[in-house]
């Protein structure tokens, strides 16, 4: 009568649940490698045209320490991008949430920004900027205005009764800012992160190849840019799965560490672990 006979049938589901979650989109990925291999293995595709996963794996491991270290050039650069964006987003939309006549000043020029494309911008930069700095300042561009729009929505969506409550009882502008608004905008922010981290690698990459046209640059994005100058596309479908697995492996840390900030209150996370 307590309901503890159904909590076995309940937690197996549960179970067989995540483990489809975890099974189907790998056995999809098996089944395109083997699909893919087959159609260039029987059509005899030659590999400057379309190479197998076979060989591009072969590639991986021939040219990884090339490979390796280009990755770790983008992924720092990423990874500062990211940090950059998310400290100016969120200092810069604390700011606008606290005068309105700062963000009626500067929010438009913030909007302008991000809609310019980077791609466009990127040249300008590598006039401008030494080149690690302008490829740094593409990454941050592209990641800073996701963060600075969740974490500004998430500040103006405080319930205006509990902000309200917190005057009444006398809180000072810091107390509220700190006690309330940041930890009720912490999901926005959060969902602007996972956002930013993927389009800061973005921002690294279009920027390495704007360089690689110049003849500079050590990113992996120049290594592809470089491999197609030599038609050596084995390598530039290495350098793209390095590529696509650093994205993925971003996206996932960061929806890791969303879950565990809101597993224990907030309702996406909790109902998710339910």
């Amino acid at each position: 009568m307590n309901g503890e006979p159904f909590a076995p049938a309940v937690s197996a589901r549960d179970r067989a649940e995540a483990a489809l979650r975890v099974l189907l989109p790998i056995a999809v990925l098996a089944l395109g490698i083997i699909a893919w291999e087959l159609v260039v293995r029987l059509q005899g595709i030659p590999p400057y045209v379309l190479p197998g996963p076979v060989l591009v794996f072969q590639t991986l491991l021939a040219d990884w320490g090339l490979l390796s270290g280009s990755l770790m050039v983008t992924l720092i650069t990423t990874l500062q991008g990211f940090v950059l964006a998310v400290v100016g987003g969120v200092a810069l939309a604390v700011l606008f949430n606290q005068s309105r006549l700062i963000e009626y000043s500067f929010y438009p020029y913030a909007v302008i920004l991000q809609v310019t494309p980077v791609v466009a911008i990127a040249p300008l930069l590598l006039i401008w900027l030494p080149q690690e700095a302008a490829v740094l300042a593409c990454a941050w561009i592209v990641a800073f205005f996701p963060v600075l729009a969740n974490t500004t929505l998430g500040l103006n969506s405080v319930d205006h009764n509990l902000a309200d409550l917190f005057r009444l009882y006398g809180a000072s502008r810091l107390q509220v800012l700190m006690r309330l608004k940041l930890p009720a905008a912490l999901p926005y922010i959060l969902g602007g992160l996972k956002i930013a981290g993927g389009l800061s690698l973005i921002g690294a990459v279009v920027a390495e190849m704007a360089a690689s046209s110049a003849g500079a640059g050590s990113g992996l994005a120049y290594r592809i840019m470089e491999s197609g100058y030599r038609l050596n596309i084995p390598r530039m479908f290495a350098a793209l799965v390095l590529l696509s697995v650093a994205g993925i492996v971003i996206y996932f840390l960061l929806a890791w560490f969303s879950h565990v900030m809101l597993r224990r209150w907030h309702e996406s996370a909790v109902m998710r672990e339910a």
